[in-house]
């Protein structure tokens, strides 16, 4: 065989072994161990730390699931959304109680106006106030015994069209 054959050679081989590459079976992101930690992450709110869970609120036909952060400590729940700059669409922030009881709140060291959503006991909203006061010390109130609290960016529950009577799972 002649040089040109040689060379032809071995670029049919080169070749050949580069297509046996790019049909490799490569592994799937699910199986990585970096898109495990992915997914644990996600699950996590990187500014608070929080965990965060889905909440739903079904408003008549309506069906609105948010990414809510899970203030479930009594620290996480004193800070609240406290200093944050920002609050997505379908971000928000819910505070379970941990016995039904009245409930209050205040925008102190908080930049941004909030919808603050008082959920009673059988997980329908009580009330809502509605686009709070950045920084204010007034606190607002529920109307009766709540089983959580959540937080929206302000402005959004009229947005979406929530109100009293509508049911808020978590």
């Amino acid at each position: 065989m002649g040089r040109t054959g040689l060379k032809l050679r071995g670029i049919a081989i080169a070749l050949g072994a580069t297509a046996l590459v790019a049909c490799s079976p490569q592994p799937t992101a699910e199986a990585t161990p970096a898109s495990a930690e992915k997914q644990a992450a996600a699950s996590v709110h990187p500014v608070s730390g929080l965990e965060i869970i889905p909440v739903t609120v079904t408003s008549g036909d309506d069906v609105h699931q948010f990414r809510a952060e899970l203030a479930a400590s009594r620290e996480a729940q004193a800070k609240g959304l406290m200093f944050r700059t920002e609050l997505g669409d379908w971000e928000a922030m819910i505070f379970p109680s941990d016995q039904p009881t009245a409930r209050s709140f205040w925008m102190k060291n908080t930049p941004i106006p909030l919808d603050i959503i008082f959920i009673g006991t059988d997980g329908r909203i009580l009330n809502i106030a509605a686009m709070t006061e950045p920084y204010s010390l007034e606190s607002v109130y529920s109307v009766g015994s709540t089983s959580g609290v959540l937080e929206l960016r302000g402005g959004r529950a009229e947005e979406l069209g929530i109100e009293p009577g509508d049911l808020v799972e978590w």
